[in-house]
């Protein structure tokens, strides 16, 4: 399955330039502003139609390569093979190239050759005086494949693969033999190292043949192709396509002591995806004794389907390909793939009378299936530009035209082992169903046993580990804050102001206070003695309060609480304090959010010192701010921060400190501020 980690999609559309009217009559006030340009408060002062940049050629994949390869790492460089072979591969599947020739030498030149039709040399008619070889190695969108009459099906649909691997490379060498004749032409970094040459002439080769090496410019000094992962996606595209045979071959020096890489193999796979579905299960399991595989004829010229699949005791997968790129997101194909196959199996249980079957899903039929799926359309859509997810709606009912009719067949004719699958899938669902029921009872158990309070919005998963708490101030603030939320793992509790200073309460007024009351009973924990760790109910317990002077006081008082009545709680690392925002800076499409005044300025100075007005704008509160802004800013686990409160090794100083500060004796306070007035910085102060 490591080949399905090493194929990638190619990059999708760039934007095209538009023509320019030349009929219309010229603007008064574009003349004016010709004549004239002012300077301006806003600093636009000497910006204007000279300081636009117009990229050209093969120039933007050089400044952005990101935006075609995905980035310059380790699987960007190995995506430039990709996009090489996967011109082969639509020559060998077009039915015009038999073999595909892979060869890695010690200076790392990757080679690529195949028998198909081999590049157009001839003059382009849009370009006379450039080969359309040249045109296609130097341009954007050049190509044959935007016309399904040349390439029926293909991966690379956007034009620009070849052209992406000769901006990106140091050295670029294509040769095509086609017509009995053999052309060579060079290129640099993208740019022809002379015009297009002919060789001679030539008996038994046709093809073509693309040598290059990675621009260390780019991808960086040390960067190399690994010859495993090579192989892996050399060998992987034979099992996609059982009409090709793909030789590989790789120096010997470029090899590890450890890596079981062969230096020479050939790969021709004539079963196709079930001899890779083979392959990857090894010697697992299987429910059934034959995998369910088959290929099907283009429909109506609509597509073709291939396919592998079988049941075993593992964690379900499915590989998807169309037009042999791997769609590692999936897509409509394999939508269509889940729905024939749980359709089949509830059809044939009502064939044979199985009345249980009536709570089998897609989940209980997929969630032990081991699948491949290759499908050939013309003209994909895709999400993104990567290629990872198929958007092409007909897929659906191509895939399922494609299985149906050979799957019912295939259970009818197996009926023992179709009995068993059957009997498999619901043991699925019946599980299924059993962990739902006790999720269900023991949330409803641990509701009534801790009198959940009414303002907690919980959270949907049972377990503790992972499951976060969010103390918020108001109802304001709870309402944004569970709209911000991931509802499966982080629950709400908001309070009403500022709760009680526990550190100068008695005991009596504690517990009658209600908010308290709500806080101990949402955690389920316990108190002081009473405390047990593991009945905690959240493995964090987060407090997310106002950027302000007040939220700061109720984030002191919560702190508190939790160090006088739960110090266990801080000690096992469960208590965080998140970070909200005070301050959203943009500038044009730029925004970013500063947690204060320290921030914002260090912000303004580093980050938007561009043209433009910057706009400055400070949330008055949590419950201000748009539920969007609170997710990304401080509940999305991916994008915020958290500071973990904790207790210092000095207990005693710990102590005295929370006794001076929140305790009853205003002395202490007083004499705290004395001792450190002259540490407080004038701006720092919210008077």
């Amino acid at each position: 399955m490591d080949e399905m980690n090493d194929l990638f999609g190619n990059p999708d559309k760039q934007p095209q330039q538009q023509p320019r009217a030349t009929s219309r009559p010229a603007d008064p006030l574009v003349q004016a502003a010709k004549r004239a340009q002012p300077a301006t408060k806003d600093g636009s002062e000497g910006y204007s139609a000279a300081d636009i940049e117009v990229l050209e050629g093969l120039e933007p994949v050089r400044r952005r390569p990101g935006m075609y390869i995905g980035g310059t790492d380790e699987k960007a460089l190995h995506h430039l093979f990709a996009e090489v072979i996967d011109n082969s591969m639509d020559e060998a599947v077009a039915g015009h190239a038999t073999f595909i020739e892979v060869e890695l030498d010690a200076e790392g030149f990757l080679t690529v050759t195949d028998n198909g039709r081999g590049i157009p040399v001839d003059p382009h008619p849009k370009f006379k005086d450039k080969s359309a070889l040249e045109v296609i190695m130097t341009t954007l969108h050049a190509g044959g494949k935007f016309d399904s009459k040349v390439y029926e099906t293909s991966g690379g649909l956007h034009g620009v693969g070849v052209s992406v691997v000769n901006a990106l490379s140091d050295v670029c060498e294509v040769e095509v033999a086609r017509g009995r004749k053999l052309y060579r032409q060079r290129f640099s970094r993208g740019i022809p190292q002379g015009g297009l040459e002919f060789l001679g002439d030539v008996q038994n080769r046709r093809g073509t043949r693309t040598r290059f090496h990675p621009d260390p410019d780019i991808f960086g000094k040390g960067a190399h192709f690994e010859p495993a992962r090579i192989y892996r996606m050399a060998r992987s595209k034979a099992y996609l396509f059982g009409g090709v045979n793909i030789r590989w071959s790789c120096d010997p020096a470029l090899i590890k002591d450890k890596d079981p890489t062969p230096a020479k193999a050939e790969f021709h796979f004539p079963g196709g995806l079930g001899d890779y579905l083979k392959a990857s299960l090894g010697d697992e399991m299987q429910v059934t004794r034959e995998i369910f595989a088959g290929k099907s004829d283009k429909q109506s010229g609509h597509g073709s389907v291939e396919w592998a699949v079988t049941w075993f005791g593992g964690d379900g997968f499915v590989n998807s390909y169309c037009n042999t790129i791997p769609t590692g997101d999936g897509g409509t194909h394999e939508m269509g793939f889940r729905n024939v196959l749980t359709r089949g199996l509830r059809a044939y249980a009502d064939l044979v009378g199985n009345k249980r079957a009536s709570i089998v899903t897609s989940e209980d039929v997929m969630i032990s299936a081991a699948g491949m799926l290759s499908v050939f359309i013309r003209e994909p859509e895709f999400v993104g530009q990567t290629k990872d997810k198929l958007a092409t709606v007909e897929a659906i009912r191509i895939v399922e035209s494609a299985l149906r009719d050979p799957f019912d067949h295939w259970l009818a004719d197996n009926p023992q082992e179709a009995s068993k699958l059957l009997d498999w899938v619901i043991a699925r669902a019946d599980e299924r169903v059993r962990r739902r029921q006790e999720k269900e009872v023991s949330r409803k158990s641990a509701v009534r046993k801790l009198r959940l309070p009414g303002k907690l919005a919980d959270c949907t998963q049972n377990a503790a580990a992972g499951a976060e708490l969010f103390i918020v101030e108001g109802d304001s603030a709870g309402g944004s804050a569970k709209q911000a939320r991931d509802r499966a793992m982080q629950a709400v509790l908001p309070l009403r102001g500022k709760i009680l200073n526990v550190a100068s309460a008695g005991n009596d007024k504690m517990a009658a206070n209600q908010q308290i009351s709500d806080l101990v009973q949402a955690l389920g924990c316990g108190t002081r003695s009473k405390y047990r760790d593991e009945d905690l109910r959240y493995d964090r317990v987060v407090i997310m309060t106002d950027a302000d002077v007040d939220g700061a006081h109720i984030a002191s008082l919560l702190i508190t609480f939790f160090y006088q009545e739960m110090p266990q709680l801080i000690r096992g690392g469960h208590l965080f304090m998140a970070v909200p925002p005070l301050y959203s800076i943009r500038q044009g499409g730029k925004i970013a959010y500063a947690r204060d005044d320290a921030h914002k300025d260090e912000l303004l100075r580093t980050e938007f010192t561009g043209r433009g007005k910057v706009e400055i704008g400070r949330f008055k509160g949590l419950g201000e701010m748009m539920a969007s802004q609170l997710k990304e800013t401080t509940m999305d686990p991916r994008k915020r921060t958290l500071l973990r409160v904790d207790v210092l090794d000095e207990e005693t100083a710990t102590k005295d400190a929370v006794d001076a500060l929140m305790g009853t004796k205003p002395e202490a306070r007083f004499r705290f501020i004395q001792e450190r007035a002259e540490f407080a910085a004038a701006d720092a102060l919210d008077i």
